[in-house]
């Protein structure tokens, strides 16, 4: 009844236009590929020029401070157990240290990553991206009829 009523008062739903995804912005596909590039980018960066070297140079310390005997080498599998702890901590720690860099980057191009409270929108101010956001809004503030 309650859906007869809401549509005897005037109110119609919006139309829903074929082939348009809820969220779709023609010009987010140029900002989905520059966010891919970038994803891309820092993942190489990262690995280059912060995870590998941290990840190496801790294991090479790792191996000076065994064979100085201020760290002991396990009877049974030697200093590999240790060099490889060494090495995964220090691929961490550099992956964890690009993460500003890459955020910056972001910033730049105007998006916050992970981030929950802002959603990305289309920065662009062509006609159908005013259209699909004025029904998008109409849309959720119209009562649902179930």
């Amino acid at each position: 009844m309650s859906s007869e009523t809401a549509q005897q008062g005037g109110q119609t739903p919006p139309v829903k236009q074929p082939g348009w995804p809820m969220f779709f912005c023609p010009m987010s596909q140029i900002q989905d590929r520059e966010v891919a590039r970038i994803i891309k980018e820092c993942r190489q960066e990262s690995f280059w020029y912060r995870a590998l070297p941290l990840s190496l140079g801790s294991m090479l310390v790792t191996q000076g401070l065994i064979s100085k005997g201020i760290f002991s080498a396990s009877p049974r599998f030697g200093p590999f157990p240790k060099m490889a702890i060494a090495g995964v901590l220090g691929y961490a720690i550099g992956k964890m240290s690009y993460m500003g860099e890459c955020r910056k980057k972001f910033q730049k191009m105007g998006i916050a990553p992970n981030c929950p409270q802002k959603k990305r929108k289309c920065p662009h101010t062509c006609k159908e991206c005013k259209a699909k956001s004025g029904s998008n809004e109409r849309e959720g503030s119209s009562p649902s009829a179930t």
